[in-house]
């Protein structure tokens, strides 16, 4: 196995595909073959993929870190299993009338900002570390993900919280980028 194909790009792999099925589940409810489920399977199915996926994403960052395992492809898979995931379950929500089009707008906006952003900054040299914003805003985004999916209350809060933090992490980013 050559060292770029060690376990968390693996993981990350893993991730990268389970987000496709995640959104599967969410947009395509009126598919024959699923005529005898109950409506709640799709979200008990679309929250354990999300709870798996989200699950492999602590462990692919701590056993890159722990077994130093760290490639610049995972630099590259991990942050692009994020976004398909984030992506994919507000898609989905959004889609079935449980995320508010403007917030999923707004979050999907400043990833790709961001992404680009980065995308310029490693270009130029640039350190372009997670600040702690940026991983507590993918936390209360992941909460939002995994409230809306299973229809608890308070998932509209939490969305808008994610929000909140969403933009206020791409502040810090942009911030710090035009300072350095």
């Amino acid at each position: 196995m050559s060292k770029a194909l060690n376990l968390p790009n693996i993981l990350a792999l893993f991730r990268i595909a389970l987000a496709p099925l995640m959104l599967w589940f969410f947009i395509d409810r009126n598919n024959p073959i699923f005529s005898s489920w109950h409506p709640s399977w799709f979200d008990y199915f679309a929250g354990l993929i999300f709870v798996i996926a989200s699950v492999t994403d602590f462990f692919d960052g701590f056993i890159a870190r722990s077994w130093n395992q760290m490639t610049k492809l995972g630099g590259i898979l991990d942050p692009l299993a994020d976004k398909m995931l984030v992506l994919a379950g507000f898609l989905g929500l959004m889609v079935i009338d449980r995320a508010s089009a403007w917030a999923v707008f707004l979050i999907l906006s400043r990833e790709f900002f961001i992404t680009g952003l980065r995308v310029v900054a490693v270009s130029e040299g640039k350190d372009v570390a997670s600040t702690m914003a940026g991983k507590v805003k993918t936390v209360v985004q992941m909460i939002a993900i995994g409230f809306l999916t299973m229809n608890w209350p308070f998932a509209t809060e939490i969305l808008w919280l994610a929000v909140i933090l969403t933009i206020y992490s791409g502040y810090e980013y942009t911030r710090d980028y035009f300072k350095n």
